[in-house]
């Protein structure tokens, strides 16, 4: 099925993918940045401020597809505190009326805790640590989606998509019309998705610059620490043949959820395996067979065979 394309970018999104990040704590084991950037932010933030924060702890993180289907109705290229105004401004009705197209289940409780509860979080959040850091990271996103608009002319979608974020493969999905892609720096270096009634959110991390040019690039560093492991080893080649779902995986290797969950995260964020999505929870993998490619190409660039 051919869906339309938009290739966005935004600050607004950043700010939420960095504050739900420190709030929540997801995958930040997973990340570029890692833990200690937790403990580096909260070195710089008064303790009753950090207390503040966290109150978004104790939320649904659900609460976080909201926040985006709301910077997507605000338009490409928002900026930070404008979008903050806004939703300041707005009557819980028209947040409503906002959000609903989006998520048809959303309530005016779920609309009260998000405008009187997240917006001045994101506002502290901003004033402690989004303004600090936004003017390196904007510069990145944006070209990053520029190079991916040039592509939208050479690449078929699915194929852009595929290209941008290293692996995730859009199926035939009931209703979805329109696929928004977003340049991401604080997930790096995870894909994250939303779906909607008729749109999907992909956010991709962007290639940040190495410092350095005598330490190993961190693609390839991940790459090598992906296939460290004989586990993952076995795992890519159980998948080279056909797509497999989680449970098929469970029931022929004899593993449990939570260690394949943790070798599937290993490998894709490597840029190894593909992740096929429906728009349900019965997400299959694959080999993505670029990967080896991509791994002889950076280790012989680094070496400089």
């Amino acid at each position: 099925m051919d869906y339309e394309l938009k290739i966005d970018v935004s600050p607004v999104y950043e700010l939420l993918d960095s504050f739900m990040l420190y709030v929540t704590r997801k995958w930040i084991i997973n990340l570029d940045m890692g833990p200690d950037w937790v403990q580096e932010v909260e070195s710089r933030i008064p303790p009753h401020v950090v207390a503040s924060l966290m109150q978004a702890a104790q939320w649904p993180l659900d609460d976080y597809d909201v926040l985006y289907a709301l910077a997507y109705t605000r338009g490409p290229a928002a900026k930070v505190l404008q979008f903050l105004e806004v939703m300041e401004a707005v009557s819980l009705e028209e947040c409503m009326h906002s959000v609903t197209p989006f998520i048809p289940g959303f309530t005016m409780e779920d609309c009260t805790r998000i405008k009187l509860g997240y917006i001045p979080l994101l506002r502290l959040w901003h004033e402690h640590y989004f303004r600090r850091v936004e003017h390196k990271i904007l510069p990145l996103l944006i070209e990053d989606a520029s190079e991916k608009k040039m592509l939208e002319s050479k690449m078929a979608p699915m194929a852009l998509i595929e290209y941008a974020s290293g692996g995730v493969v859009i199926e035939d999905i009931p209703d979805l019309r329109t696929i928004v892609l977003l340049p991401t720096y604080h997930n790096r270096p995870i894909n994250t998705y939303c779906f909607y009634k008729t749109l999907m959110i992909v956010q991709y991390p962007v290639d940040v610059p190495m410092e350095d040019e005598a330490e190993p690039p961190t693609v390839l560093l991940r790459m090598t620490k992906a296939l460290s492991d004989p586990t993952r080893l076995r795992l890519l080649r159980y998948v080279a043949r056909e797509p497999k779902t989680l449970w098929e995986m469970q029931s022929d290797l004899g593993q449990s959820s939570e260690m394949l969950m943790h070798h599937l995260l290993m490998l894709r964020v490597a840029g190894l395996l593909r992740i096929h999505l429906r728009g349900d929870s019965d997400e299959r993998f694959s080999i993505r067979p670029d990967g080896a490619s991509e791994l002889q190409m950076f280790l012989e660039s680094y070496i400089r065979l």
